[in-house]
């Protein structure tokens, strides 16, 4: 599967790298963004294969996980999750951390593909109550280049995390950049 991955992705133009000894992580929160295409998910699912990474599993809406998707979203490792629930998702998420040897999940911050003034904290709090680092991915379509740019260790200091995670992605173009936002709540830290 990995050469398929890395073969589809050549013939759509995209190079997908790490620079991160992804052997190491056997747990961890991956945020995927810019997300403002559809497109992510048929790039970043053949690039996480592409990379060696076969098991990650990604939030869906349960209102989406039923016939005909739910089949299609279960072989693609999806989770249905209610999103007005967030603390029974973090809890839930923090037990599969636990109770897993291995368990990378990703998620996108910023919940939706239209424009959103603020990223969901969620990944964050997942992250900080499980103990497990933040892989910081991305796919930019100027560039046509993607993967996990490093890995973040949050400190419990959130709004100061989240200064330096959105550092990270302040030069990544999106399919649709006027639906990519990282303001208001980012501003550098002195």
């Amino acid at each position: 599967m990995k050469f398929i991955s890395k073969a589809f992705l050549f013939l759509m133009g995209w190079k997908i790298t790490t620079q991160i000894p992804l052997e190491e992580y056997k747990k961890m929160v991956v945020i995927m963004a810019p997300h403002t295409s559809y497109w992510d998910f048929f790039i970043g699912s053949p690039g996480f294969r592409s990379l060696g990474i076969k098991n990650v599993k990604f939030l869906i809406k349960k209102e989406l996980y039923r016939f005909p998707y739910k089949n299609l979203f279960h072989f693609f490792n999806g989770i249905p999750v209610e999103r007005g629930d967030t603390n029974n998702l973090v809890k839930q998420l923090t037990d599969h951390f636990i109770k897993n040897e291995e368990f990378i999940v990703l998620i996108t911050p910023e919940g939706t593909r239209n424009r959103t003034e603020n990223w969901k904290k969620g990944f964050y709090f997942i992250a900080t109550h499980a103990k497990v680092p933040i892989g910081l991915g991305y796919l930019d379509y100027a560039k046509k280049v993607g993967g996990i740019g490093q890995v973040f260790h949050p400190t419990g200091d959130y709004e100061k995390d989240m200064a330096e995670i959105k550092e990270f992605y302040k030069d990544k173009t999106a399919k649709f950049p006027k639906n990519f936002n990282l303001s208001p709540m980012y501003r550098k830290v002195d």
